[in-house]
């Protein structure tokens, strides 16, 4: 354990001039979600839909039971607008569940988009092919919880800036989506040896296919990072999620060689000291930097 807490030093050449130098002084807290909620982010996400559909049911009931009692009327609600309340209510609880601020969306647009496809009575081939792309671009969501996140040409540059000059670095993107980034570097770094790793099958397919087109020297493969050895790679570039930092952590620490850089896009590791914060911008968040003792 001590091992782990003690990773701490970055060399100051290596330090940006968008570095936050009182970083080094900082106290680190644990992120929000970990004092919060305990549910795995995808059963949390279908339990806010439930508690939403079960409120809108009482509330609907209790209006029409208050209407017929005390008023003798009949006061009902159109199916749009029971729609409208769930997606409000699911935004509401999930932000009270402490979930990420995207997640307050994806409650937020759900039940308006099933309303819409049965309102607009969409064939059923259209259901089994956004299933079929779901599946292949999330179907490992649930297990990882690492949902696809690409990153931006500012964090590409920034990454490049990065990596030891002078010397052939190995460098590896976990979770590389549609892998935009190892592309990038491997041409403006064309010494270098990149590769990038994928669990989701068609992101994978679509970053081998660029690549043969593109002809990069860039290296793609399907499979789940947890299965590498950290200690063949200089560098390692993860934008991943909250839920996965610890773990990401743990084998890092473990398999990591001296002076090796691992890089963290926005989130950051629960209880572990930065080496190097880069502040990020509207289009980019922040960098998170730990070199290995």
């Amino acid at each position: 354990m001590s091992k782990t807490l003690n990773r701490h030093a970055l060399n100051k050449s290596h330090m940006s001039k968008n570095v936050d130098t009182d970083v080094f002084n900082r106290p680190r807290l644990l992120l929000k979600s970990r004092s919060k909620v305990h549910l795995k982010p995808g059963t949390l996400a279908v339990l806010v839909q439930c508690i939403a559909f079960m409120s809108v049911l009482v509330f609907s009931w209790g209006i029409h039971f208050v209407a017929a009692v005390y008023y003798e009327a009949d006061w009902t609600f159109s199916l749009l607008t029971l729609v409208q309340i769930q997606a409000l209510l699911a935004a509401i609880f999930s932000y009270l569940a402490g979930m990420s601020s995207w997640w307050r969306w994806i409650h937020l647009g759900f039940p308006i988009a099933i309303w819409s496809m049965f309102s607009w009575h969409v064939p059923n081939e259209y259901y089994l092919a956004g299933f079929i792309i779901s599946l292949s671009l999330f179907w490992t969501t649930f297990r990882s919880q690492v949902p696809f996140f690409p990153s931006r040409p500012a964090v590409w540059r920034q990454v490049s800036k990065l990596m030891p000059m002078g010397k052939s670095v190995r460098l590896i993107d976990i979770g590389s989506g549609l892998g935009d980034m190892p592309m990038y570097i491997a041409k403006v770094r064309q010494e270098c040896h990149i590769e990038g790793i994928e669990i989701a099958p068609l992101p994978w397919l679509i970053s081998f296919l660029r690549k043969k087109i593109l002809r990069s020297s860039a290296i793609f493969r399907l499979g789940d990072y947890r299965a590498l050895d950290f200690a063949n790679y200089d560098v390692i570039f993860a934008y991943l999620s909250p839920a996965a930092m610890l773990a990401l952590w743990g084998k890092a620490s473990r398999e990591m060689k001296s002076g090796s850089l691992l890089i963290s896009l926005e989130f950051e590791i629960p209880g572990v000291v930065p080496s190097m914060r880069i502040a990020g911008n509207k289009n980019s968040p922040m960098i998170y930097v730990w070199r290995m003792p």
